[in-house]
């Protein structure tokens, strides 16, 4: 007999880009409470390593995430919520930029993962559907504001009321996703892009996330100001463009 394979995050670490892999093939990638109790973790080892520049999130195989997987759920509904939105959070807060990478299903929980990252980009024939109305579910309210900022109000509602599934080229029009491409194609461009995030300034990176995402006092942004002076890496970005060479960013040190 076949032995399936255990629900589980993968991680892995190259050239600066951090790969969080959604394991549970038999139940489309569905996130158990377990994993969804390691994600936030498994975050935070991440952040404490100044090696990861950027952190792609993603599913095993052709699915992201078919949400939470109900037939493992002890919980009651609230504390299973909870948990999908501690996760979400942490994405959210993780210091680096983060980019999920969608094929296949991204619904219900799905989405929250995929929201709770900076950028999305998806396969052309991914589907993406948040699902609460289906089981007479009230939507987590932290979730619902960062849906509606990413899609605006009506895109939102569109969702949340109805819980039907909307395609790719849909979820970009909405702003749900940042980019498309062919399934052919999405490794390619994700490494290209991920290479280019890992040249940037991560100090600009860091501080541009902090300010984007209404974290940023007017304390912190003089901090920062003073930071890219004291660390060099506002000297080495202008040398580096007078001297028409590509900038060595060392920050954080």
């Amino acid at each position: 007999m076949e032995q399936l394979e255990e629900p589980s995050l993968g991680t892995t670490v190259d050239a600066g880009i951090a790969t969080v892999t959604i394991r549970n093939p038999a139940k489309r990638n569905a996130m158990t409470p377990r994993m969804w109790r390691q994600l936030p973790e498994l975050l935070q080892r991440l952040a404490r390593d100044t090696t990861v520049r950027a952190l792609v999130l993603t599913g095993a195989g052709e699915t992201f995430c078919a949400g939470a997987d109900i037939g493992s759920l002890r919980e009651t509904v609230t504390e299973s919520q909870n948990l999908s939105v501690g996760a979400e959070e942490a994405l959210a807060a993780f210091p680096r930029p983060t980019l999920a990478v969608v094929r296949g299903h991204c619904v219900g929980g799905g989405c929250q993962l995929a929201a709770g990252c900076d950028l999305r980009f998806a396969a052309e024939d991914a589907t993406f559907g948040i699902t609460p109305a289906k089981l007479g579910i009230v939507y987590p309210e932290p979730s619902a504001r960062r849906l509606t900022r990413l899609v605006g109000p009506a895109s939102a509602k569109y969702l949340l009321f109805s819980g039907e599934l909307i395609d790719a080229a849909r979820a970009l029009r909405t702003g749900l996703v940042d980019e498309t491409h062919p399934a052919g194609h999405l490794a390619d461009r994700v490494a290209e892009f991920t290479g280019t995030l890992a040249r940037r300034s991560g100090l600009t990176q860091a501080a541009a996330k902090e300010c984007v995402d209404g974290r940023a006092d007017p304390e912190r942004v003089a901090d920062w100001r003073r930071t890219a002076t004291e660390s060099g890496e506002a000297t080495e970005g202008v040398t580096a463009f007078l001297e028409r060479r590509a900038p060595r960013f060392t920050w954080p040190a």
